[in-house]
């Protein structure tokens, strides 16, 4: 069986020390603020994430780049040429042209390294959505799994993989047209919190709204115990835009609710921010369906 490394990019949010201890290489994705562009890297070595939701909460607009061939082959290339395979998870091709930048330089790399194998799984998942299914990969490369068996696994429990998610500032979903400027600005003015998700196309949705943050966080919590598969036993992950206190308040409410154990919250990274803003809160966990 032919050694190979798994892959995927920063809008998987996972920090430095979780693709260290899962052994990933990661593309870093671009944004841009301040008339400056940054890339996304794992250790925040460009700019700390709680710098860059204070430079959004004093108003500075943020914008992103998808991922372009280039720096996608120059991740894939060094693999190849170390005799490896590459099994590349990416960004939903619902939310991004990412994905479609990795098939790009996947097929011009398999005519340069014929031997090499080459798999792009488009995950249908974002932030730490897309994370959780990496994490799960890993799992499944420990216990043995050959590269195809990975790949497979990948595209088997995507649609498993539930995001639910909810924002404390509705404008900055109103620049990314996820809701109209006349809904952004009643709801904020209501003091009305959406609880959405990320629908099997890999599309963000809008699917339901809440009184008042607490409402919002009850409102995931609640899919969970509608969704979940052994919510008890499962690796759920927690994702937050500059607001650890309720990432902790959420995870806390998971832990009573379900006795879950293994809840790892980590920062909703630069590029994921930057359109869901500061105060974004999110539960990943495996169910039934999304």
């Amino acid at each position: 069986m032919n050694e190979y490394v798994i892959v995927t990019d920063s809008s998987a949010d996972l920090d430095a020390a979780e693709v260290k201890e899962l052994e990933l290489q990661v593309i870093p994705l671009k944004f841009t603020i301040g008339g400056a562009t940054y890339s996304d890297y794992p250790d925040n070595r460009d700019m700390d994430p709680h710098v860059f939701y204070e430079r959004l909460r004093a108003g500075e607009v943020a914008t992103t780049a998808a991922l372009n061939m280039e720096d996608a082959k120059g991740v894939f290339e060094p693999i190849l040429k170390d005799g490896k395979d590459v099994l590349m998870l990416a960004f939903s091709s619902g939310l991004s042209s990412s994905c479609q930048a990795c098939l790009l330089a996947a097929g011009e790399l398999a005519e340069e390294y014929p031997d090499r194998k080459i798999y792009v799984v488009d995950t249908l998942c974002a932030s730490r959505g897309q994370g959780l299914l990496v994490y799960h990969t890993v799992m499944k490369k420990r216990a043995g799994a050959t590269l195809e068996e990975a790949r497979d696994f990948a595209e088997e429990n995507k649609l498993h993989l539930c995001h639910w998610f909810t924002v404390d500032d509705l404008m900055f979903l109103k620049r990314g047209g996820r809701v109209s400027a006349t809904a952004a600005a009643l709801g904020t003015m209501l003091s009305i919190k959406p609880v959405l998700h990320v629908d099997d196309e890999g599309h963000l949705i809008n699917m339901s709204k809440t009184r008042g943050r607490k409402g919002s966080i009850k409102a995931i919590v609640d899919k969970a115990a509608e969704l979940a598969i052994d919510p008890a036993d499962q690796t759920m992950f927690i994702c937050h835009g500059d607001c650890l206190e309720d990432a902790e308040q959420l995870a806390q409410m998971v832990r009573e609710r379900f006795g879950t154990k293994d809840i790892r919250i980590g920062y909703t990274g630069t590029v994921i921010g930057a359109h869901s803003g500061p105060g974004t809160l999110a539960l990943f966990f495996l169910g039934e369906h999304r």
